[in-house]
């Protein structure tokens, strides 16, 4: 919906629903940008599912986060608020298959080391048969990985893998969920690997990222920082968003203040955001808000006495037979995330609210997943000196067949609102990563600052 110029103007001050990444980003650019604002954020701590959490002397994320160079300005950003405690990581993301280490994204010569000369050469032939089909990807995930890697290594690598993060079958969820990772095993790749060897490889392996040095909650910290206490309100859910089906006039916190509203930006999730409106919205646009699925994680935490257990940022599990689906090694990203002689890892299990493992008992889950890493020669168990565990709710938004239509007409009755704004993965329904967290959040600021010179310049 396009905003009569005469409409617009700078935000008198701007009502921020939800305090984790992307909404401490939006309250950063509007401090900069000097637009009052204030952060509600129902839990008392920022950050939301980016944090890192400490565990006696050891330090450990809510995931295996990273900060990927892939926005100039927004790491430029960064670099200038972190300084020296934002460093340069080099650390493999790696796929554990059959008690082996492979490169990810996946690479031909490292394919071919590890799988053998017979099951790469029919993996190749099932590539040179996928491309030179005449089926194109249809859309979904499966017929995507099958074009992209031949059935043999997509059935062993990433269907199953893929199966287990979201919860649904190949065939029935989006490609989007393949990001920009899914690269590496082509032919140039393979030609170059054969006449440059291991040299060539650091184009294409997700080996190199920042990361803050006393974990990725830093980021989140900086900038809860620089937003000022005082515009953080914890403890303060939104349990009513009330509105005349062209403004946000208010909202309702606790369940008994009433707070007027100039102009929202929400990151909460989309079912959330319109359980909670008032008056209800129209009851088909409600049902297909309410029909977006979201995907919760556990995070199983195991404190290691011994230095080290693999080299790698990352390490993925496709095997269906395991709950995981990866594990992060701590101290990989940066040495003061551990002890120097111990170390730690970070198991997550992804999984839907009503499902077994989400309703397991701690102690019981935690034992299950210690016992299956014993069982991989991954630890010992007398290694294990303490552990942990975290429930995250909202992890992920499902990205399935069809999600892309039914998230146009969301937003397009959400446009009527000429006062609201949508920002973060769970806010827009993306699958987004840090550097578009803050980068929405900067984009959605300098809209405002920009609308209101073009009404200047009109006055």
């Amino acid at each position: 919906m396009t905003v009569p110029i005469h409409e617009i103007r700078k935000p008198l001050h701007i009502t921020i629903l939800g305090g984790g990444l992307a909404g401490v980003a939006a309250g950063y650019y509007a401090g900069k940008n000097g637009i009052p604002f204030t952060i509600h954020e129902a839990r008392d701590w920022i950050g939301g599912n980016c944090i890192t959490l400490q565990h006696g002397d050891f330090r450990f994320d809510s995931g295996a986060h990273r900060f990927h160079d892939k926005d100039p300005e927004i790491t430029k950003e960064l670099k200038e608020l972190l300084g020296n405690d934002l460093r340069k990581i080099h650390a493999p993301s790696q796929i554990f298959d059959e008690g082996r280490l492979i490169n990810f994204p996946l690479l031909p010569l490292n394919l071919l080391r590890s799988l053998g000369v017979r099951t790469f050469a029919r993996a190749g032939f099932d590539l040179v048969q996928a491309k030179l089909s005449q089926k194109r990807p249809t859309g979904s995930f499966e017929s995507f990985a099958i074009y992209t890697y031949g059935a043999t290594i997509a059935g062993r690598f990433l269907l199953n893998y893929s199966e287990k993060l979201w919860g649904a079958s190949c065939d029935k969820l989006s490609s989007e969920i393949a990001g920009t990772r899914m690269k590496g095993l082509n032919f140039r790749t393979f030609i170059k690997e054969a006449i440059l060897g291991r040299n060539s490889s650091t184009e294409h392996v997700e080996g190199s990222f920042y990361y803050p040095k006393k974990g990725i909650g830093a980021i989140v910290e900086k900038f809860g920082e620089l937003c000022g206490e005082e515009n953080i309100l914890k403890g303060s859910e939104i349990t009513k968003i009330l509105h005349n089906n062209v403004r946000i006039q208010a909202v309702e916190v606790n369940g008994a203040k009433i707070i007027d509203t100039d102009e929202v930006i929400s990151t909460l999730p989309l079912n959330l955001f319109f359980q909670v409106m008032q008056p209800r919205p129209p009851e088909g646009i409600s049902l297909l808000a309410q029909s977006l699925r979201y995907r919760n994680v556990v995070l199983v935490v195991l404190f290691i006495n011994r230095k080290s257990i693999t080299e790698a940022s990352t390490v993925y599990f496709p095997n269906s037979d395991l709950p995981f689906t990866r594990i992060c090694e701590p101290k990989n990203r940066s040495h003061h995330m551990a002890p120097p002689e111990q170390t730690s890892v970070v198991v997550e299990i992804p999984c839907q609210q009503e499902d077994m493992f989400w309703s397991m008992g701690d102690d019981e889950l935690i034992h299950l997943i210690r016992s299956q890493l014993v069982q991989l020669g991954w630890i010992k168990d007398e290694e294990v000196i303490d552990s942990t565990l975290r429930r995250l709710h909202y992890a992920y938004p499902i990205l399935e067949i069809g999600h892309e239509e039914k998230r146009r007409k969301i937003h397009a009755y959400l446009q009527n609102f000429s006062n609201l704004k949508l920002t973060g993965r769970n806010g827009r329904f993306v699958y987004a990563w840090i550097h578009d967290m803050i980068k929405f959040g900067k984009e959605i600021i300098e809209g405002y600052s920009r609308d209101h010179g073009e009404n200047h310049s009109h006055s």
